[in-house]
């Protein structure tokens, strides 16, 4: 069935399109090589997802950038054609990134770097609340505007989640440890009561500056850097948001979770991390194998 309508796809490209045969030939080799991949005919079948196990099939395979966004332009095309024939009436391509753009990694912390960065104490009355702000950073991948605005009722310590208003006001749910609510507990019941106190009205926010209001971007941005300049490390308002994914997914989680976790509307976006590790493995290989 799959190989009749790429077919129709070609006469599509040759007739109304007025293709060139090499281009033409080009794409009939790019689409049987997909449609071998697949292992299926029904062409309703296939998923996104499908396409991105093709791409990290390809990379594994030691394909070129350049030679993936090849293959990832044709099906795209092969999907529009699709919609136009009305063979399909979703595009399973859309929003998917082009794998140029995965040469722009995201840095990821070592364990290590994490557990130092945590075990570091900066010499102020804040250092309670800005550690459990890295902590929570590490342990759920919230982007630092949902940690900032992140409301105490939000934290369920029962059932061991928080509920997070993520872009396009978008709640998703994601679970914490028993270490991170056991810090939460102790500093909820000390610095923060403490930094209400005088300020004549409670707060719905978790994390407070020292007037009682809401931490800011800019303020916890300026923590970060200075816990970079204490440790000697690299940090940036993201580094542990990707490091929490780049973790999770060395550690065997699948993208599906880690996306519903980090509120990624797409998984192509998600699908960055699976470079990350891949980097991180070659450097280790380079680095310890006697015959690298």
């Amino acid at each position: 069935m799959m190989k009749k309508y790429i077919k129709s796809f070609l006469i599509y490209l040759d007739v109304e399109r007025r293709r060139s045969k090499n281009t033409i030939a080009s794409y009939e080799r790019d689409l049987n090589r997909f449609y071998s991949f697949l292992d299926k005919d029904d062409i309703q079948i296939f998923q996104k997802t499908d396409i991105l196990n093709f791409i990290e099939y390809l990379r594994n395979e030691g394909y070129t950038s350049s030679s993936i966004s090849r293959y990832v332009s044709t099906i795209r095309s092969f999907c529009r054609y699709m919609i136009i024939d009305r063979l399909r009436t979703d595009d399973p391509s859309e929003n998917l990134l082009s794998p140029k753009k995965w040469e722009k990694i995201p840095s990821a912390l070592s364990v290590d770097d994490v557990f130092t960065i945590l075990n570091t104490k900066l010499t102020n009355k804040f250092v309670e609340r800005d550690i459990n702000m890295l902590l929570i950073l590490y342990s759920t991948g919230l982007r630092v505007s949902e940690l900032v605005m992140l409301e105490i009722d939000k934290v369920d310590f029962l059932a061991g989640f928080v509920r997070v208003t993520g872009k396009g006001n978008k709640e998703r749910i994601v679970p914490i440890n028993t270490i991170v609510s056991n810090s939460l507990k102790k500093y909820i019941s000390g610095l923060r009561n403490d930094l209400l106190k005088g300020q004549g009205a409670a707060s719905k926010y978790l994390f407070l500056n020292n007037r009682g209001t809401p931490m800011t971007r800019i303020r916890f941005w300026q923590t970060i850097k200075e816990y970079g300049r204490k440790t000697g490390i690299v940090l940036s308002p993201h580094t542990f948001r990707h490091s929490f994914a780049t973790h999770m997914l060395e550690g065997g989680a699948d993208l599906r979770s880690i996306q519903k976790m980090l509120g990624h509307s797409d998984i192509s976006t998600t699908q960055i991390y699976t470079k990350i590790t891949s980097e991180r493995l070659k450097t280790e290989y380079n680095k310890y194998h006697p015959r690298a």
